[in-house]
């Protein structure tokens, strides 16, 4: 990818303007991004570099709990395990971020207080996205207010599919604004999307309206987050920066669950995006199972045993 700043700057100056750019950014090769993946899959990543790898996935995690049945109590004690994932091991790193639903930000706030764990909070009418857009301003003006400093938003993926492009733009330049501080992650929702050429659209989509990060799933679609999805992503990332000098960060989410899974991802950040990504900041995994394996094999690399499932909470 080769546009200037110059170039991006009044891109969505009209639907057709936007239309023209989005659909004249290089075609992903399926077959190339597939097979890319599966090889930085095989990397194998052992001892010393397996311990720091596994830190630095604990540090990236955003530990979730998004369940119709939460409660105050739950979100307390998710809260807890993100500020000490091993209440045995005090050397063990604190997660990146708690995220819950807004109802739920106040107490994880006043839980994390002290602590450097951010509050996400999904908003948007999150996971469909379908709400009109003065409902879905208020649900993230109400996040901010009671304390969130990250808001995870859904794209409305009808009318992205529909080509409504300039649409869903707008919408996302409003929610932008309506975080003030706070930063904003967009999620694409790629397992609706159908193509690889899609997700590469919906990624420049969103940086071009303001997103701090693009994220690939709620988690409520399968399939959701995938190795390949997610190197179209960081592509998408590593070009903006280029085209830009402004640095957007990625977050996976769905479906991975051990560290072998984590690991991988590691590996393909790095070499796609580069070094910079390799950090909190900048990625991110939207996870609620992930932690407690991350904890087990951290464990067994320290005593040379695995630990029974009881070392872990069940969350």
């Amino acid at each position: 990818m080769t546009s200037s700043v110059a170039d991006l700057s009044d891109v969505a100056r009209s639907a057709a303007t936007l239309r023209g750019f989005l659909h004249g950014l290089p075609g992903v090769d399926q077959v190339g991004a597939e097979a890319r993946a599966a090889a930085l899959a095989t990397r194998s990543i052992k001892t010393t570099a397996k311990a720091r790898g596994i830190d630095l996935a604990i540090r990236m995690v955003d530990l979730t709990t998004l369940e119709g049945a939460d409660t105050p109590g739950k979100v307390r004690a998710l809260c807890a395990k993100a500020r000490r994932p091993d209440p045995t091991d005090p050397s063990c790193p604190s997660v990146a971020a708690v995220c819950v639903y807004p109802s739920m930000v106040a107490t994880a706030v006043d839980a994390v207080a002290g602590s450097a764990i951010h509050v996400a909070s999904v908003a948007t009418a999150f996971p469909s996205g379908q709400a009109p857009l003065a409902v879905k301003l208020a649900d993230t003006r109400a996040a901010v207010s009671d304390g969130a400093d990250e808001i995870d938003m859904v794209i409305n993926r009808g009318a992205f599919l529909s080509g409504r492009y300039l649409d869903v733009y707008e919408e996302i330049v409003a929610v932008r604004e309506a975080c003030g501080e706070a930063h904003l992650k967009v999620i694409l929702e790629t397992g609706e999307l159908a193509t690889y050429d899609n997700v590469r659209r919906a990624s420049w989509l969103a940086m071009l309206a303001g997103a701090d990060f693009i994220k690939t799933s709620t988690g409520k679609v399968s399939p959701a987050a995938t190795l390949p999805v997610t190197l179209v992503m960081l592509e998408a990332v590593r070009d903006f920066r280029s085209a830009t000098g402004r640095t957007v960060g990625v977050k996976p989410a769905g479906g991975i669950r051990t560290t072998k899974d984590a690991l991988r991802y590691l590996v393909l950040v790095n070499e796609t995006a580069g070094e910079d990504w390799l950090d909190p900041d900048r990625f991110r995994f939207g996870a609620s199972s992930l932690l407690n394996d991350l904890l087990l094999q951290r464990d067994k690399l320290a005593t040379g045993r695995y630990s029974g499932p009881d070392y872990v909470t069940l969350d």
